[in-house]
């Protein structure tokens, strides 16, 4: 909403912000309302067709967090590497292409994983043991043969994480041969700052995923699974505004801006 208001923060940069906290928002509004609900009131029953929705959106909104931090990489290795030629080579055309290519990839990769997963035969055990109804937990309540299921599973992520941490790793390299480079102790403080926080965020993002999904089936340890998906399903949503917003005092000036004028009308 800050970025949206204010007019100093239609930046490519802030861009790729709001989209980030607004699949932080929608990925944590599939799971958080539901786990909290169950909790509150005991039923902690969902239906066939809600926990294939609540899979796929999940999936879709996950597999976009995980390309918009790729293109917020490149974003920052345009500005650190090439700040000469940001402005031609980050347009708004390239943004915006940018991030329906994220939102498209995404919806398809849900698309294939959710049917995948819903294709096989479920015909045991009912009880997800998990708090939402995520892939390898559902996969496991199957009675049929799971084995190409979870090579597709596997594959699939693994595709979608190692490329886009290729492009994040190529990006900071970069960029770290660019901070080398500068004269400027307080260049080097502020562009490590920045390099910080994004890898802060790419670590719990990315260590959590390649446990959760990088795994046969089998060899989940549903409990274990269950603390590590707290991780990217409610923790990361909420640090995120943190790491990236809150420290950031363009996005505190806008937000004291905002709360100015509301006091003065």
């Amino acid at each position: 909403l800050l970025i949206l208001l204010d007019p100093r923060l239609h930046t490519p940069m802030y861009y790729f912000l709001g989209n980030l906290s607004l699949v932080d928002f929608c990925s944590s509004s599939v799971v958080t309302p539901i786990v909290i609900c169950g909790l509150l009131t005991g039923n902690k029953v969902i239906s066939y067709n809600a926990c294939a929705v609540q899979m796929f959106l999940f999936a879709a909104l996950i597999c976009s967090e995980n390309y918009l931090l790729a293109a917020m990489a490149y974003d920052r290795y345009a500005a650190v590497c090439k700040p000469l030629h940001y402005a031609t080579t980050m347009t708004t055309n390239m943004c915006v292409g940018l991030i329906i290519g994220c939102y498209v990839i995404s919806f398809l990769n849900a698309c294939i994983q959710t049917g995948d997963t819903f294709s096989l035969s479920f015909c045991n055990s009912n009880i997800v043991h998990h708090f939402f109804c995520d892939i390898p937990a559902v996969m496991a309540l199957s009675c049929s043969d799971k084995q190409v299921s979870e090579l597709v599973l596997v594959y699939l992520v693994s595709f979608h994480i190692f490329f886009a941490f290729l492009v994040i790793s190529t990006s900071y390299f970069f960029i770290f041969l660019t901070i080398l480079r500068m004269h400027s102790a307080a260049g080097h403080h502020k562009a490590l700052s920045t390099c910080a926080s994004h890898f802060t965020a790419v670590s719990i993002f990315y260590g959590t995923n390649i446990f959760m999904y990088l795994r046969p089936t089998s060899s989940h340890s549903m409990d274990t699974d269950k603390i590590s998906s707290v991780f990217y399903t409610i923790a990361i949503p909420m640090l995120n505004p943190m790491v990236y917003s809150l420290r950031n005092k363009e996005v505190n000036n806008a937000f004291l801006k905002v709360k100015h004028k509301i006091k003065a009308k």
